[in-house]
């Protein structure tokens, strides 16, 4: 396996975890294993705050201790090139002539580009804006949403930025990202909320959803004519796309009361016979069946692996995944739910993702495994970053102006450019278009865009999440240095 030698500054000690982190999951992402050595000795990469130091370096990438140091005071803005402490990115400039010199055999980067996707993927930006009741932040406003910096993926593209320079340099090709010979990956998934209407309350959420003109749909939906229980039709359809998807299912049975006190948690018993029935049948089929933890899961670890175990009897096998219900993690820190991933035995979880605003919400398009900022170590369960949800490009139009369709096809494009990965994620009763008309015509176009495009890899999010974790495991037993702090587990593919 081919390796980069990398050299980091021992100046950047009192960040040592956090960099070394960073660095793994950017060459681990790339496709290099790599073997750490002395900065006065020849390497391929070097990360200093002088790069006088490392005279024998082809890349030289200069750290700017004052950004480590401010951390999560940093402000993403655009208007404020001349203070790099508030604009640690470079956002729309491939290689800006004032951060980039080159030379015949070295290129030095002034520009901390490290620190950048460091930032990004631990989230400071949102930590600074307001959260409504459920944790959902709103960045309109910002430049964040203004130039759909989300949309962007910024930290993949810096990390490509690298695998550039270090091939033009003469570095050894990485392995690839994906299988197949495919240049991304994407896949399919569903939150399985809300299967069985309440027929009484259903029709005036129809009425008041569409208007008088759903008079008659409504009606046949408090006559139990129309239903929500589409589990096949999503298996039909999918198959016809050459594609198969994860089901979510909720294990709490919530309730209208407490719907109504701040628990939004799903209605429907996953202890019932059509259950026992469906989660087999659906695995059966090659389908996926994960957990949909409830809204507050993240309190209780043992409520949270009541949940997975649950939902593991009913399928009658483990579970490998996970996506919360209304993306709650803990608003204060999200990490120590990610955490919690980690202890109740998850191998992935796709949570980490903004309801209002459309794209990848920490900066990363590819898998990655988290950042515990008190813990200073990396957690266990890979993420898979999520790039859209339905309702974005419906009832959130507020938030991701723009036609439908284009929006779409943009982030599939630079999901596709970024050779990162795209995760949908639809809900269970949109199937009926009378009922939620052009929900479903978006989700077949975006999947018959993505199979004529020919460059996706298309898989289940499980088993996106087994590829990544064995591809990074391989690449860490080729690797020597920027090691895991002694007190993380070791990675287990």
């Amino acid at each position: 396996m081919n390796t980069i030698r990398i050299a980091i500054d021992p100046e950047l000690h009192p960040f040592g975890p956090e960099i070394a982190w960073t660095w793994r999951t950017v060459l681990t992402s790339l496709g290099w294993a790599w073997i750490d050595t002395p900065l006065s000795d020849p390497c391929d990469l070097a990360y200093t705050a002088r790069p006088e130091r490392a005279p024998q370096a082809r890349l030289v990438m200069r750290a700017d201790l004052a950004q480590w140091e401010a951390g999560a005071a940093l402000r993403f803005s655009r208007a404020a090139r001349s203070q790099p402490l508030t604009y640690p990115l470079f956002a729309g400039e491939v290689e800006p002539a004032a951060v980039v010199h080159r030379s015949s055999a070295r290129v030095e980067c002034w520009r901390d580009l490290a620190f950048a996707v460091y930032w990004l993927a631990a989230g400071f930006e949102e930590k600074a804006w307001p959260q409504d009741k459920h944790g959902f932040v709103d960045f309109r406003g910002s430049p964040l949403h203004d130039e759909q910096v989300f949309d962007q993926a910024l930290g993949s593209q810096i990390a490509l930025w690298l695998k550039a320079t270090l091939l033009e340099l003469g570095c050894p090709p990485p392995i690839p990202r994906w299988p197949e010979g495919k240049r991304a990956a994407a896949a399919a998934s569903h939150d399985v909320d809300y299967p069985e209407v309440v027929r009484w309350l259903e029709p005036v959420r129809v009425v008041r959803r569409l208007g008088t003109g759903s008079l008659r749909p409504a009606m046949e939906v408090a006559s139990g004519q129309r239903t929500h229980w589409h589990f096949q039709s999503w298996v039909e359809l999918e198959r016809s796309l050459g594609i198969r998807s994860a089901f979510y299912f909720v294990a709490r049975c919530g309730s209208l009361w407490e719907y109504a006190f701040g628990t939004p948690d799903s209605f429907y018993d996953l202890t019932q016979p059509q259950y026992r029935e469906l989660l087999p049948r659906l695995l059966e089929a090659g389908w996926e069946v994960g957990l949909h933890a409830s809204y507050r899961a993240h309190e209780s670890e043992e409520q949270f692996g009541a949940e997975k175990r649950l939902v593991e009897a009913i399928a009658g096998q483990p579970i490998a995944g996970n996506r919360h219900h209304y993306w709650h993690l803990d608003p204060r820190q999200p990490e120590d739910t990610l955490w919690l991933h980690e202890r109740i035995g998850l191998r992935y979880d796709a949570s980490l993702f903004n309801n209002n605003h459309l794209g990848w919400r920490r900066g990363l398009s590819e898998p990655y495994f988290p950042w515990h900022p008190r813990l200073r170590r990396e957690i266990q369960t890979v993420q898979l970053p999520t790039a859209w949800m339905d309702d974005q490009l419906f009832n959130l139009r507020a938030f991701n102006p723009g036609d439908r369709l284009e929006r779409l096809r943009a982030l599939i494009a630079r999901a596709a450019a970024n050779e990162g990965l795209f995760v949908v994620d639809i809900h269970d009763y949109v199937f009926d278009a009378e009922l939620f008309p052009g929900w479903l015509n978006t989700y077949r176009w975006a999947w018959e865009y993505i199979r004529d495009r020919g460059d996706f890899w298309c898989a289940t999010p499980a088993e996106v999440a087994e590829h990544w974790r064995a591809r990074t495991a391989a690449l860490r037993r080729s690797s020597q240095g920027l090691g895991v702090p002694n007190s993380a587990p070791t990675l287990v593919a």
